[in-house]
């Protein structure tokens, strides 16, 4: 996929007022009486271009999904559940690990209620909304819409919001789906696609070239596996002898390599029809769906490294053997199913990696695009392999290397398996397989990998070699080489090449990194969220306002508060890309007392501390608290943001947003600091 976080940086000259609080959503409600007594209630998000509000359907983990909330009452029930058009944007976000889905421009959600006489539905909507910059804390519309008893449309009348009838809503949608407007972000903080159509991300276009590239990727080394490689002279020579010319002997060939692609892009296609393309996206995110796929590569790998085959019927690959020697175009098919069956112990843990995978990413194509690379990749050898059969000399001769590739791909399967495990971990907070849990799960299957390829030990089916091969000693240096490269991550080293995988740094339990504070030198600590949160890299962070700036007076440093959000994908982008930096890293430790606050926190404030805000908000979490005192102070309210300020709260240096220029950050920090010992 296309990089889609644009470095964007805020500065202005002046005060911080000069920030303006953000609305980019407009909601407007109305009700449509579908007959005598059910009526269908329309919820409508108008966005501004640029922005994006989140599904529904998204799985605990991501960023905040929009939630409906209807007030019990007995004039009225609802029948099934809030349901949402267009069909949102889906992509899998490599920043949380999962399939997360969107609406730009405008989302409509709709609920049907069962009415028993006249009456007002009454509720409440949460909802986030980001661009590709920023995300804003999430906010609460509570809405009050009349309803009738009758079969005429009844047009809600909300407080203070747009009202909007059902056939105005109907017709924008139909304007909006014949000309095909859907507004273009430029990026995404979720890290997702942007669309061709209200139904296809432009982005999937991206993720299908990388699911192609890695089923054409399996299919080579399908290739080489021991079921297919002793076939490939048997299969070349039964075309050119068969055929009687050269000519007749090539055409047999693209048939029947066409025939392998059409048989494994069908069984791609069948996987999307019998799931679906919906359960193919919730799979994605899903618990049940990830734990399956922990235990299917688990058994592909198990298999791989020689406890077993997986093979098909033998009255199978027997019957589609008969069909083969009817001759002409019905033959050549039938010899290419044959040797799909027949390679089945070889290319099934292979082929079920790929569709795992596929399913995985949410690409509604994936599974049949990951069979055109992998049948192509098994199609082209024979094909130009009957063309020029004089290129069967060059091949190497089959031998006990083609059981290490074998070998080779369990343990890739191996540790591909636990990263299924870990999206399921974390999104659960099990705490099982911590960041250091796993790094030593990788360095002892890498590990043994390596001390196979240089034949330290055997498998099951392993043959006898005189001496490894410089090939197989190259590979094994490789895969020693990664070993070493993670065994620093035990002690909390970053590992930058390969933290996409890896579970979050402040799940490391042991971690020679962190500088804490030391809490023997004040009486002043964080108390109340301490045990709650782990600020990244080791760093220590206040999680309170007020102990925050009582500390900096103790030790007489300057705070940087950070605006921050769990669900904040741009925040962990800079706490990645920027905090981590070595230069940034000491100054953050050592210059300044940091203030975290998370404005999507759903910890509920005790009833003393509950407010109504100067908006008239109703201030009920955390999360609330800190998203209105940065409105209040700052006049913004927008995340990632980071202030300087004193120990009394008030602003030293002009705020910084999102932008990943490690350098201007540094002076960022120096100009707080400087301006801090001057005052």
């Amino acid at each position: 996929m296309r990089n889609l976080i644009i470095c964007f940086w805020f500065l202005i000259s002046g005060l911080s007022v000069f920030a303006q609080i953000e609305n980019p959503v407009k909601w407007s409600f109305s009700a449509k009486n579908l007959n005598e007594d059910k009526v269908e209630i329309s919820i409508r998000a108008d966005i501004q271009p640029g922005w994006h509000v989140y599904s529904q359907f998204i799985e605990e983990g991501g960023p905040i999904p929009t939630s409906f909330t209807f007030n019990p009452s007995g004039d009225y029930s609802l029948i099934g559940k809030v349901t949402e058009s267009p069909k949102a944007i889906s992509s899998f976000d490599n920043n949380f690990k999962m399939n997360i889905a969107w609406h730009e421009k405008q989302v409509i959600f709709k609920q049907v209620i069962k009415v028993n006489k006249a009456t007002s539905v009454t509720g409440s909507l949460e909802f986030m909304v980001c661009n590709d910059q920023k995300c804003l804390p999430p906010e609460e519309v509570e809405f009050n819409i009349p309803v009738s008893f009758k079969t005429v449309p009844v047009v809600a009348v909300p407080s203070s919001l747009t009202v909007t009838t059902d056939q105005q809503i109907a017709n924008q949608v139909r304007t909006d789906t014949v000309n095909n407007e859907i507004t273009r972000p430029d990026s995404v903080s979720s890290a997702v696609a942007v669309l061709k159509n209200p139904n296809q991300p432009k982005g999937s276009d991206n993720t299908l070239i990388g699911i192609f590239v890695a089923g054409f990727i399996g299919g080579l080394l399908a290739f080489f596996m021991p079921c297919i490689y002793p076939m490939i002279p048997l299969t070349v020579s039964f075309f050119t002898k068969r055929a009687g010319s050269k000519a007749k002997g090539v055409q047999s060939a693209l048939i029947y390599g066409i025939s392998i692609i059409i048989i494994y892009v069908a069984l791609g296609l069948l996987i999307t029809a019998i799931f679906g393309a919906s359960a193919l996206n919730e799979a994605a995110s899903s618990a049940a769906f990830n734990l399956l796929f922990f235990a299917v590569l688990i058994l592909f790998a198990v298999s791989f490294l020689g406890a077993f085959e997986i093979t098909l019927p033998s009255s199978l690959v027997n019957k589609m053997d008969e069909k083969s020697n009817q001759g002409g175009l019905i033959g050549l098919f039938f010899m290419a199913f044959t040797l799909a069956l027949v390679s089945f112990s070889c290319t099934g843990p292979i082929i079920g990696t790929l569709l795992v995978e596929t399913v995985s990413k949410g690409a509604n194509l994936g599974p049949a695009i990951g069979m055109l690379g992998f049948s192509a990749a098994l199609a082209v050898p024979f094909t130009l392999f009957a063309i020029f059969p004089s290129w069967l000399k060059e091949l190497p001769k089959s031998g006990g290397w083609m059981n290490a590739v074998k070998v080779s791909l369990g343990f890739l399967e191996l540790a591909l398996a636990f990263k299924f495990l870990s999206n399921v971990d974390l999104a659960y907070h099990w705490n099982i397989l911590d960041r250091d849990i796993f790094i030593v799960i990788w360095i002892m299957i890498f590990g043994c990998w390596g001390l196979y390829l240089l034949g330290k030990f055997k498998l099951a089916h392993d043959v006898e070699v005189g001496y490894i091969s410089l090939t197989r000693l190259f590979f094994a240096m490789l895969v020693l080489g990664f070993t070493l490269y993670m065994v620093p991550g035990l002690f909390g080293a970053p590992l930058k090449g390969i933290s996409a995988w890896l579970p979050p740094q402040t799940t490391q339990d042991f971690d020679l990194y962190t500088n804490s504070y030391s809490t023997a030198e004040s009486e002043v600590t964080p108390k109340k969220y301490t045990d709650l949160f782990h600020a990244p890299h080791g760093l220590d962070a206040f999680y309170d306002y007020e102990e925050g700036l009582a500390y900096s007076r103790k030790v007489n440093k300057p705070v940087l508060l950070d605006f921050t959000g769990w669900s904040c994908t741009n925040c962990r982008k800079m706490e990645a890309s920027v905090w981590a930096e070595h230069e940034v890293l000491n100054r953050l430790k050592n210059d300044y007392v940091i203030i975290s606050l998370y404005v999507d926190d759903k910890t509920e404030l005790a009833e003393n501390e509950k407010y109504v805000s100067e908006s008239g908000k109703k201030i009920k979490t955390l999360g609330n608290k800190w998203s209105d005192l940065q409105a209040k102070n700052f006049k913004t309210n927008s995340q990632p943001y980071y202030v300087i300020v004193n120990s009394e709260g008030r602003t030293l240096v002009p705020p910084l947003a999102f932008n990943l220029d490690v350098k201007n950050y540094i002076n960022f920090l120096d100009s707080g600091k400087n301006a801090f010992s001057r005052q």
